[in-house]
């Protein structure tokens, strides 16, 4: 599975962050209903890794389930077991090193120019800039400029309706938590977490050619093959 690929073309992922594992399940099961084919479950919501293994085995193989907040070697193994899709990280931890060796694609933060670059040359798939909303979609643009075949990420205060920048200004998806999940990770309606998921998935459709460079090649954007 080509997780740059399959990121560049959904372009959105949910990130849950729940208060119980049944709640985080009804959040997986209303993203999906509503058209969410990629989640991100973070591994601060209680017997996370129990909720990726049961969501793994209740969708399709069209459903991404990954595990997100990666950071110990033992927390990826565990949700390198539990059939985790792919691995999210806050920064180049021990749990990206131990991912990337797990042959579990990953999605590793970073901020700046240097750790953008570590994080592919650790061999990230694709690289959360994170917090985004910190610096705005002008800061991917900035970033792209000497790295031009990053594949970024834009999570942290991103929704519905900044979504679009970020993606016309390179980043190749969004991913997308508290402004999508509301309360519904702590009891809120599950409706309106339905309402907010249709809202971003119209706010993120193509309307053309995706925006942003091409995906790249096997070579990194620093030019050394991973």
């Amino acid at each position: 599975m080509d997780l740059l690929t399959e990121l560049t073309e959904r372009r959105v992922f949910a990130i849950i962050r729940a208060d119980g594992p049944e709640r985080a399940l009804d959040c997986v099961r209303t993203l999906i209903a509503a058209g969410v084919t990629a989640l991100e479950v973070s591994l601060t919501t209680p017997d996370a890794v129990e909720v990726i293994a049961r969501a793994r085995s209740e969708s399709g193989p069209a459903v991404l389930i990954g595990a997100g907040t990666v950071l110990t070697a033992h927390q990826a193994e565990s949700v390198a077991a539990a059939g985790a899709a792919f691995a999210v990280t806050p920064a180049l931890t021990k749990g990206a090193h131990r991912s990337v060796e797990l042959g579990v694609p990953l999605v590793c933060g970073a901020l700046t120019p240097t750790e953008v670059v570590a994080a592919l040359e650790c061999g990230a798939a694709a690289v959360k800039v994170f917090p985004a909303g910190v610096h705005g979609p002008g800061y991917f643009r900035e970033l792209l400029a000497p790295l031009p075949t990053a594949p970024l990420v834009a999570v942290g205060g991103v929704d519905a309706a900044r979504a679009p920048e970020y993606l016309a200004a390179g980043a190749r998806a969004v991913g997308v938590g508290s402004p999508l999940l509301g309360e519904a990770g702590t009891g809120g309606p599950q409706e309106a977490l339905a309402a907010r998921a249709r809202d971003l998935l119209a706010a993120v459709r193509p309307t053309g050619p995706l925006a942003g460079p091409a995906v790249p090649g096997p070579a990194s954007a620093t030019g050394v093959d991973r």
